[in-house]
């Protein structure tokens, strides 16, 4: 159904609407058979991203997400029916403000009336670890914006995105060895499971399931994605492309080595534990994903994301 202007219709506020998350949430509010009006918050309403976004039919409002901001962010919450809350810990690196952001993006949903809070957050490895894992700090910091949320006194779940699809056209590509094959290269075991998720268009199915439900399942905790290994990965887009792929594992220090040359220290410290976690305890700490029933369609597969990507630049 075509997003609606009409005032009848729940109003969701969707925190970084043109980003990977936040446009997802869109897509399936837009592919709902029952009305929304959508109002993203962006932090540049010109880019071409919100002006497809106002083509639409969303209401775009810009908006600084920082605690510094907070009136303004109660201002761009009022009215609305529910909220998505979504940080951005890759943009900064900054545990301690992701945090005081997620946390002030819930009180000013509070404040300004919010009746429902859908937030995405991840698990708490130290704790779920016995702190035997440390830096990773996106998921910590997340975690401890959840724990926020759920003693807020708003009905409030918590929806945590699992392994990007995408990360196998970004960081983790294939590479080519000396004999021209190529290699997908992880710091983790060949049978190492990782929830995988086509985000952009699929992590908005369990938002709208969550909003759409009889009842809204206040307290949740959403794991999204299909349990596959690396090893799999690397069979089924092989069996799709027609290549020779192999998979490789590497050791932490290789790949903190790897990574230093490339990002900022803050980020090289949480990608490679991160990659501890998910070998030793699992990128959910070994809890199962949860169930596809009930989710508007069913979220592509791993190999589906294969068949569909474009691997040209890898694979040539």
């Amino acid at each position: 159904m075509t997003i609606t202007q009409d005032s009848t219709a729940p109003l969701v506020a969707v925190v970084g609407a043109t980003g990977i998350q936040g446009g997802s949430v869109v897509k399936a509010l837009a592919e709902s058979d029952k009305p929304y009006r959508i109002r993203g918050l962006t932090r540049d309403a010109t880019k071409p991203a919100a002006q497809a976004l106002v083509a639409q039919g969303v209401e775009v409002v810009t908006v600084e997400i920082v605690v510094e901001n907070k009136d303004a962010v109660i201002k761009a919450f009022s009215g609305a029916n529910a909220v998505f809350l979504v940080t951005a810990y890759m943009v900064h690196a900054d545990a301690a403000r992701e945090t005081a952001e997620g946390k002030m993006m819930i009180d000013a949903a509070k404040a300004a009336g919010v009746e429902h809070i859908v937030w995405s957050g991840l698990p708490a490895v130290r704790k779920l670890s016995g702190g035997a894992v440390q830096n990773v700090l996106n998921f910590d910091s997340k975690a401890e914006v959840t724990e926020h949320g759920f003693q807020s006194g708003v009905p409030f779940v918590n929806i945590q995105a699992g392994f990007y699809d995408t990360n196998f056209v970004g960081w983790a590509a294939p590479t080519k060895k000396a004999d021209g094959s190529l290699v997908i290269r992880l710091a983790v075991r060949p049978t190492t499971r990782f929830p995988m998720i086509y985000a952009e268009e699929d992590y908005g199915l369990y938002v709208r399931r969550a909003l759409e439900a009889p009842v809204f399942p206040n307290g949740a905790e959403v794991l999204t994605g299909e349990y596959i290994t690396g090893e799999d990965m690397v069979r089924q887009l092989a069996e799709v492309t027609g290549k020779q792929i192999t998979f490789e594992q590497i050791s932490l220090e290789q790949l903190e080595k790897e990574f230093s040359a490339v990002m900022p220290p803050p980020l090289v410290a949480t990608f490679v534990d991160a990659m501890k976690w998910a070998d030793e305890f699992g990128y959910y700490g070994g809890a199962p994903t949860t169930s596809l029933e009930g989710l508007g369609r069913t979220p592509k597969s791993w190999k589906q994301f294969c068949q569909i990507a474009d691997w040209s630049k890898f694979l040539a």
